[in-house]
């Protein structure tokens, strides 16, 4: 959490892909490259699920919820995420439609520029849209005063945790409590529960006896009314769980649409390919559906090199649950494990090209498309991401829909190179705030 990607790639040149640096008054075993992180990842179990203690996610979370829990309760709050995901129509149509109809409205309100220049975080109103719809069964306007309240806070959070000072603090927790360097994080995260409480306590009660629910909040509170004797579902963890999933699900898939937009934008001639693939297999008028991925392969190789290109999240740390072997070493309970995860996507030995955007990693000589096993920027083994199947399905239909309706570029007197892909500091690697153009194209209407 406290060493940046680069540095930990030049120890790994000196020192093989497994090695143990310093974090604070911790010894971290680090994993680079594809051969030692997917052995970590899928060869141990639940001999590495579980998570380290991070001091800023212990006091904000205090072991509930989804990401950083472990052991029992992230067990119990996993398994119940996957089961509702998958009720509420996740990978099938009803998402679909929710997304389509999100699509609908991101492309009005950028139909409002007439071709001006747009704020590019506006793209991430969209996925943010779909995460409450599926979380609290209701869409926002986007002029929602709560609304735009609740991805502010989000969005200073996700800042806040990515600034220096909170690096130090979980570095070094005393020297960082005695500095108050946690502080303002924690106000911005108990301003985003008043608000989420509020949402909770707005839905009415689930029905007893396992009835239909309509939204993540609901299935998590029916829950809870049957034997609980661990606390699983109490308020507390209802409440945890919820923010996970809320601040999971806005600012990677928000992120993730704004960079492919943004490259599209310093890749003219991707885009051209792009959206002239659209147009043969769409045609002007239909809008994208999740089985149109196979007949899509060039679109759908474009958002995997995406993924691939800007290691959203380059590691997540991870904990032995018992004496765990690793390349070779004999690790003991509780060793901190970093598998980093941009090591794999920027692989030497696994992408021609890894340091250019190309495309091509995922097609081949024919032009189908090509799933590679060094694609793993969602993780992989007992804890790739839950919400990974959801945000696939957004991301193919946000960009392809956004793609048929605009043209994406620069704004006047800059050109495709003066784009900055240069990530901003935050806890993710978000892309830096700028604006573009969205040019309506009569055809893909």
């Amino acid at each position: 959490m406290g060493l940046s990607s680069r540095p930990r790639c030049q120890l790994a040149e000196q020192y093989g892909p497994v090695f143990t640096v310093h974090l604070g008054g911790q010894k971290t075993v680090v994993l680079t490259g594809y051969q030692a992180v997917r052995e970590a990842l899928v060869g141990t179990g639940q001999r590495l699920a579980d998570r380290p203690p991070i001091p800023i996610f212990q006091l904000i979370q205090g072991g509930r919820g989804i990401f950083f829990s472990s052991g029992p309760r992230w067990r119990a709050a996993r398994q119940h995420a996957v089961r509702t995901l998958h009720g509420l129509g996740v990978g099938r149509a009803p998402v679909a439609d929710k997304v389509l109809q999100e699509l609908r409205c991101l492309v009005g309100q950028l139909d409002q520029f007439g071709g001006r220049p747009f704020p590019l975080a506006l793209l991430g109103w969209a996925p943010a849209n779909i995460t409450f719809t599926l979380l609290f069964g209701r869409r926002f306007d986007y002029q929602d005063p709560l609304f735009r309240s609740l991805l502010g806070l989000i969005d200073d959070v996700m800042v806040l945790l990515g600034t220096p000072g909170l690096q130090l603090f979980n570095l070094y927790p005393r020297l960082g409590a005695l500095l108050r360097l946690h502080r303002p994080v924690l106000r911005k995260i108990e301003e985003v529960r008043a608000i989420l409480r509020a949402l909770l306590e707005a839905r009415p009660a689930p029905a007893p006896g396992g009835g239909p629910v309509h939204s993540y909040a609901d299935a998590l509170r029916q829950h809870g009314q049957g034997g609980d004797p661990d606390g699983l579902f109490s308020e507390e963890n209802v409440v945890a769980c919820v923010l996970d999933m809320v601040m999971a699900g806005t600012e990677t898939t928000a992120a993730t649409l704004q960079w492919a937009v943004l490259l599209m934008g310093r890749h003219p001639g991707v885009q051209d390919r792009v959206q002239e693939e659209l147009d043969r297999v769409l045609g002007p008028g239909r809008p994208p559906r999740p089985e149109d991925q196979q007949a899509l392969p060039y679109t759908n190789a474009v958002l995997h090199e995406v993924h691939r290109s800007i290691t959203l999240l380059p590691h997540a740390p991870r904990c032995t649950a018992g004496s765990t072997r690793l390349g070779g070493y004999l690790l003991p309970e509780g060793t901190p494990v970093l598998p980093l995860l941009s090591s794999v996507l920027l692989d030497k030995t696994q992408w021609e090209t890894p340091g250019q955007f190309n495309p091509g990693h995922f097609l081949d000589a024919d032009g189908r498309f090509v799933q590679r096993e060094a694609f793993l920027p969602f993780s992989a083994g007992r804890r790739v991401c839950p919400g990974a199947r959801l945000a696939q399905t957004e991301l193919f239909l946000l960009f392809a829909g956004l793609l048929q309706s605009f043209r994406l570029q620069p704004p006047p007197g800059l050109g495709p190179a003066g784009l900055r892909t240069v990530p901003a500091p935050a806890f993710t690697m978000r892309p830096p705030a700028q604006v573009l153009c969205a040019v309506p194209r009569p055809r893909g209407r």
